[in-house]
Protein backbone atom coordinates (compact mmCIF):
# COMPACT_ATOMS: atom_id res chain seq x y z
CA UNK A 1 0.00 0.00 0.00
CA UNK A 2 2.87 2.38 0.83
CA UNK A 3 4.44 1.85 -2.58
CA UNK A 4 1.21 3.03 -4.25
CA UNK A 5 0.95 6.19 -2.14
CA UNK A 6 4.42 7.55 -2.97
CA UNK A 7 3.99 7.60 -6.79
CA UNK A 8 0.49 9.02 -6.37
CA UNK A 9 1.85 11.78 -4.13
CA UNK A 10 4.63 12.58 -6.61
CA UNK A 11 2.20 12.63 -9.56
CA UNK A 12 -0.24 14.85 -7.63
CA UNK A 13 2.55 17.24 -6.67
CA UNK A 14 3.76 17.32 -10.28
CA UNK A 15 0.29 18.18 -11.57
CA UNK A 16 -0.09 20.87 -8.92
CA UNK A 17 3.24 22.43 -9.84
CA UNK A 18 2.52 22.28 -13.56
CA UNK A 19 -0.81 24.03 -13.04
CA UNK A 20 0.75 26.75 -10.90
CA UNK A 21 3.92 27.42 -12.94
CA UNK A 22 2.64 30.75 -14.35
CA UNK A 23 2.06 32.03 -10.81
CA UNK A 24 5.74 32.12 -9.96
CA UNK A 25 7.37 32.40 -13.38
CA UNK A 26 7.61 36.20 -13.33
CA UNK A 27 9.26 37.01 -10.01
CA UNK A 28 11.71 39.80 -9.22
CA UNK A 29 15.12 38.15 -9.12
CA UNK A 30 17.29 41.26 -9.17
CA UNK A 31 18.03 41.70 -5.47
CA UNK A 32 21.40 40.60 -4.05
CA UNK A 33 22.27 38.04 -1.41
CA UNK A 34 25.53 39.10 0.20
CA UNK A 35 24.80 37.52 3.55
CA UNK A 36 22.20 35.26 5.10
CA UNK A 37 20.02 38.15 6.27
CA UNK A 38 20.22 40.17 3.04
CA UNK A 39 17.50 38.14 1.38
CA UNK A 40 15.29 38.27 4.44
CA UNK A 41 14.49 41.98 4.58
CA UNK A 42 11.53 41.96 2.21
CA UNK A 43 7.86 42.05 3.10
CA UNK A 44 6.93 40.77 -0.36
CA UNK A 45 7.34 37.15 0.75
CA UNK A 46 4.14 36.83 2.75
CA UNK A 47 1.33 34.49 1.96
CA UNK A 48 -2.35 34.56 2.66
CA UNK A 49 -4.62 31.85 4.02
CA UNK A 50 -6.47 31.61 0.72
CA UNK A 51 -3.37 31.68 -1.49
CA UNK A 52 -0.74 29.08 -2.22
CA UNK A 53 2.73 29.96 -0.97
CA UNK A 54 5.15 29.58 -3.87
CA UNK A 55 8.11 31.95 -4.26
CA UNK A 56 11.13 31.72 -6.55
CA UNK A 57 14.31 33.52 -5.63
CA UNK A 58 17.78 33.74 -7.18
CA UNK A 59 20.54 32.60 -4.82
CA UNK A 60 24.12 32.70 -6.16
CA UNK A 61 22.98 32.00 -9.73
CA UNK A 62 20.56 29.22 -8.74
CA UNK A 63 16.79 29.61 -9.07
CA UNK A 64 15.40 28.39 -5.77
CA UNK A 65 11.67 27.82 -5.38
CA UNK A 66 10.18 27.85 -1.88
CA UNK A 67 6.81 26.14 -1.45
CA UNK A 68 4.77 25.68 1.73
CA UNK A 69 1.58 23.68 1.90
CA UNK A 70 -0.50 22.22 4.68
CA UNK A 71 0.27 18.53 5.18
CA UNK A 72 -2.59 16.19 4.44
CA UNK A 73 -4.26 14.80 7.53
CA UNK A 74 -2.58 11.54 8.49
CA UNK A 75 0.36 12.20 6.14
CA UNK A 76 2.30 14.73 8.19
CA UNK A 77 6.05 14.30 7.78
CA UNK A 78 7.37 16.10 10.82
CA UNK A 79 4.82 18.88 11.13
CA UNK A 80 1.55 20.47 10.09
CA UNK A 81 3.10 21.89 6.92
CA UNK A 82 5.47 20.67 4.23
CA UNK A 83 8.32 23.12 3.51
CA UNK A 84 9.54 22.21 0.03
CA UNK A 85 12.46 23.58 -1.97
CA UNK A 86 13.53 23.12 -5.59
CA UNK A 87 16.98 24.22 -6.79
CA UNK A 88 17.54 24.81 -10.52
CA UNK A 89 20.21 26.30 -12.76
CA UNK A 90 19.97 26.67 -16.54
CA UNK A 91 16.84 24.51 -16.55
CA UNK A 92 18.50 21.63 -14.67
CA UNK A 93 17.02 20.53 -11.33
CA UNK A 94 19.53 19.72 -8.57
CA UNK A 95 18.30 17.02 -6.17
CA UNK A 96 21.57 15.39 -5.15
CA UNK A 97 22.66 18.24 -2.90
CA UNK A 98 23.03 18.42 0.85
CA UNK A 99 20.50 20.86 2.31
CA UNK A 100 19.51 21.96 5.78
CA UNK A 101 16.47 24.06 6.59
CA UNK A 102 15.77 26.34 9.51
CA UNK A 103 12.55 27.99 10.62
CA UNK A 104 12.45 30.90 13.02
CA UNK A 105 8.93 31.07 14.45
CA UNK A 106 7.04 34.27 15.38
CA UNK A 107 7.72 33.66 19.10
CA UNK A 108 11.49 33.73 18.46
CA UNK A 109 12.08 29.99 18.78
CA UNK A 110 13.76 28.17 15.92
CA UNK A 111 14.37 24.65 14.72
CA UNK A 112 16.59 23.06 12.09
CA UNK A 113 15.92 19.98 9.96
CA UNK A 114 17.61 18.16 7.09
CA UNK A 115 15.63 17.72 3.91
CA UNK A 116 14.47 14.52 2.27
CA UNK A 117 14.09 14.04 -1.48
CA UNK A 118 10.56 14.03 -2.94
CA UNK A 119 10.83 13.88 -6.73
CA UNK A 120 12.42 17.14 -7.93
CA UNK A 121 11.84 18.71 -4.52
CA UNK A 122 13.64 18.63 -1.18
CA UNK A 123 11.29 18.68 1.81
CA UNK A 124 11.11 19.04 5.58
CA UNK A 125 8.04 19.10 7.81
CA UNK A 126 7.42 21.95 10.27
CA UNK A 127 4.57 23.16 12.47
CA UNK A 128 3.64 26.43 10.75
CA UNK A 129 -0.07 26.60 11.53
CA UNK A 130 0.20 29.30 14.19
CA UNK A 131 -0.29 32.94 13.22
CA UNK A 132 2.62 35.25 12.62
CA UNK A 133 5.63 35.67 10.37
CA UNK A 134 7.95 32.65 10.03
CA UNK A 135 11.45 33.05 8.63
CA UNK A 136 12.21 30.08 6.34
CA UNK A 137 15.91 29.60 5.64
CA UNK A 138 18.00 27.13 3.68
CA UNK A 139 21.69 26.26 3.44
CA UNK A 140 22.78 23.95 0.64
CA UNK A 141 26.11 22.66 -0.60
CA UNK A 142 26.67 22.01 -4.30
CA UNK A 143 29.00 19.47 -5.92
CA UNK A 144 31.73 22.12 -6.27
CA UNK A 145 31.87 22.32 -2.46
CA UNK A 146 30.38 25.82 -2.27
CA UNK A 147 27.71 26.68 0.29
CA UNK A 148 24.67 28.76 -0.62
CA UNK A 149 22.11 30.28 1.73
CA UNK A 150 18.95 32.32 1.58
CA UNK A 151 15.34 32.34 2.57
CA UNK A 152 11.91 33.90 2.55
CA UNK A 153 9.17 34.83 4.98
CA UNK A 154 5.93 32.89 5.37
CA UNK A 155 2.95 34.19 7.31
CA UNK A 156 1.16 31.31 8.99
CA UNK A 157 -2.56 31.85 9.12
CA UNK A 158 -4.14 28.40 9.44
Amino acid sequence: MKTLKQPLLIISLGLLLTATAPLYAAGDHAHGHDDHESGMKHDDHDSDKNKMFLKTKEIDGYNVTFHVMKAKLGKEMGGTHDFMIKVEKNGKVFTDIAMNTKVKHPNGSSETKKTMKMGDWLMAGYDLGHKGKHQLMILFKTADGKKHKGGVYYTGSD
